[in-house]
């Protein structure tokens, strides 16, 4: 069944613009509901089992967008009419709204966000009762009832609506759980920047109750400047305001809080590879590393090798968390993650959290008594080049014999030394062209040739 409304993320969109829009906001809601109510949300395999509560019930958060508000509403009233309870707790971070569903035994938890996207776009994402993604199955039944009618039960069944008011406070101390007790961050002065996002009142407590010396950026949302030259997306701020305060280091979120980057005190950035990097080897050596390790089919090759240097097993899954997370799943593993910044421990938490993350990250350097540059730096990525090709056609290059050939050569040129990915875009009429190799002039020479042929077949 070909997904309608769902992406792979939730459903998203421009403001204003189907189907961002509060009519069919209150319909998904009530559609959820409908859905919630007589099948729950923790089967794996989206079949139907017992309710866990004599009235179901979900917890919405959301990031601070403007919007929010209009579809906050939206939401409630689409849910309460199909009769289900529902939790708000304003501004948390997605992982904190995975999180709630699971503490307070919820049937699901609902995020409004458009994750690192501009103020004018939003989006509506679901976790089970268990925090985790909802399976295909059950976000495709939703996407059948949305369509049919709404309804509305009798008024004594109706849902109810309350404010969880210490929401934040649960969130700033499981994340603290998550970091050694016995250690903390007492030393180390950290710049904080949480994007003018969902992260903004809860990012900087946590590294502050462990220890650290806290310096906030990025934490004054006012409606409208979220990711706005700030966060995961816009590095050059945290750099700043890392050696300006003369920091150990800096932490960037982005909007949502499910992602990160990192910069250490001379303001080189280091990504979701070099991250995951840091934290795979320091479990690795430590004999805490379960199985193997996940990327998607952007992830470094440079990590590849490594990795593979020290017998630890590798997989690619394709563009997106959802992806990585269905891999580890399957073979029982718990670290992956994109080089974007999105990571995933699962045995920290049932989806990618870039507070957790990071303090991940920080307990890799405590432990081996190592700078971030050292945990992190020591992965010197290869140089890759991408170049996104305009297209009528985005499929035309699958079957072009000069697109064939283009390929052909590069990958001799290459040899073991690269490769070549080619991706359509999803969203626009693009193909993708990424190119890597230990030799920047060897990649955007390929790139070139591959890009020059996909531009003459579409």
């Amino acid at each position: 069944m070909t997904r309608k409304y769902f992406g792979t993320d939730g459903v998203r969109g421009r403001v204003g613009e189907y189907p961002i829009t509060p009519d069919f906001v209150m319909r998904l809601g009530n559609a959820a509901g409908r859905v919630l109510a007589g099948a729950g949300s923790r089967a794996e395999g989206g079949g139907p089992l017992p309710r866990t509560a004599p009235q179901p019930a979900v917890v919405i958060g959301k990031d601070t967008r403007v919007s929010g508000y209009m579809l906050e509403s939206a939401l409630q009233a689409g849910l309460s009419a199909a009769g289900v309870d529902v939790y708000l707790c304003g501004p948390m971070p997605t992982p904190a709204v995975a999180y709630l569903a699971r503490a307070l035994r919820l049937s699901a938890g609902i995020v409004i966000s458009a994750s690192h996207n501009p103020y004018e776009d939003n989006g509506i994402k679901f976790f089970s009762g268990d925090g985790n993604k909802l399976p295909d199955a059950v976000e495709l039944e939703i996407e059948r009832v949305v369509d049919e009618p709404m309804i509305t039960r009798e008024s004594a069944s109706l849902g109810r609506a309350r404010r969880i008011a210490d929401a934040g406070g649960r969130y700033i101390e499981f994340c603290k759980g998550t970091f050694p007790a016995e250690r903390d961050l007492r030393g180390l002065r950290i710049v904080v920047d949480s994007a003018h996002g969902a992260t903004y009142h809860v990012a900087g407590p946590v590294f502050h109750e462990l220890g650290a010396d806290v310096i906030p950026i990025g934490n004054q949302p006012d409606g409208f400047n979220i990711n706005r030259s700030f966060g995961a997306t816009h590095p050059a701020a945290l750099r700043e305001a890392v050696k300006a305060n003369r920091a150990h280091l800096g932490i960037a979120l982005d909007g949502d809080g499910d992602r990160l980057l990192m910069c250490d005190q001379d303001g080189t950035v280091y990504d979701g590879d070099q991250l995951l990097h840091a934290i795979v080897v320091d479990r690795h050596e430590h004999g805490e590393l379960v199985g193997g390790v996940v990327g998607t089919l952007m992830t470094n090759l440079a990590l590849e090798r490594v990795l593979a240097a020290r017998d630890i097993p590798f997989v690619r899954a394709a563009v997106g968390d959802r992806y990585v997370l269905e891999q580890l799943r399957a073979r029982g593993w718990q670290v992956g993650g994109e080089n974007s910044g999105h990571i995933l421990c699962l045995d920290r938490h049932t989806t990618g959290d870039g507070i957790v993350s990071a303090l991940q990250v920080l307990a890799a350097m405590q432990r081996g008594q190592r700078t971030l540059a050292e945990v992190a730096g020591s992965l010197v990525l290869f140089p890759q080049v991408l170049i996104n090709v305009r297209t009528g056609n985005p499929a035309a290059y699958r079957d072009d014999p000069d697109v064939a050939k283009a390929v052909a050569e590069a990958g001799a040129a290459l040899g073991a030394r690269g490769r070549v990915l080619l991706r359509p875009s999803g969203t626009e009429p693009v193909v993708r062209v990424m190119v890597e190799s230990d030799r920047e002039s060897l990649s955007r020479g390929c790139a070139e040739s591959i890009a020059a042929a996909i531009g003459k077949a579409g």
